[in-house]
C-alpha cells in the first residue's frame, strides 16, 4: 500500500527548500507569510540577526475590526495593504518574498499583490 505524506509535512519541507535559497537581510529583509485555517499572518523579518522588524496578523483588533472573516482572500488583501503600510513607516521599500511552502494562488498572491499595490517592492 502506498502511504501520503500529510500535506502539513509537504508544506514543510517546501518551505525548508525554500528558504535554502534566500534570506532577508538589513538592506533586504524577507515577508514571511503563513496562513492557518482561521487566521493569517505577516511579518518582516531580518534574518542576518534574527529579528522581527514588522508584524501583521488578521488576530490584531484593528485588523479585525475591519474584516467580516478572518480566513478569506479579501482578509488577506487587507492584510497585505496592512503589512506594507507598517513597513513603509519603518523605512522599508524592498523586500524577498517567502511563501512559506504554501502555493502561490488564492490568498497567499492576494495578500502578495496587495503588498505590492500598497508600495512594496518585491
Amino acid at each position: 500500500m502506498v502511504s501520503k505524506e500529510s500535506r502539513s509535512k509537504v508544506r514543510v519541507n517546501k518551505h525548508r527548500r525554500l528558504r535554502n535559497r534566500f534570506a532577508g537581510t538589513a538592506e533586504r529583509p524577507r515577508l514571511a507569510v503563513f496562513r492557518s485555517n482561521n487566521h493569517m499572518y505577516a511579518q518582516i523579518i531580518d534574518d542576518t540577526v534574527g529579528n522581527t522588524l514588522v508584524s501583521a496578523s488578521t488576530l490584531q483588533k484593528d485588523v479585525k475590526a475591519e474584516l467580516e472573516k478572518t480566513n478569506d482572500v479579501a482578509a488577506a488583501a487587507h492584510l497585505g495593504t496592512v503589512i506594507a503600510k507598517k513597513a513603509m513607516e519603518k523605512g522599508i521599500k524592498t523586500v524577498v518574498f517567502d511563501r512559506g511552502g504554501f502555493i502561490y494562488q488564492g490568498k497567499i498572491k492576494a495578500l502578495a499583490e496587495a503588498a505590492r499595490e500598497a508600495g512594496l517592492e518585491f
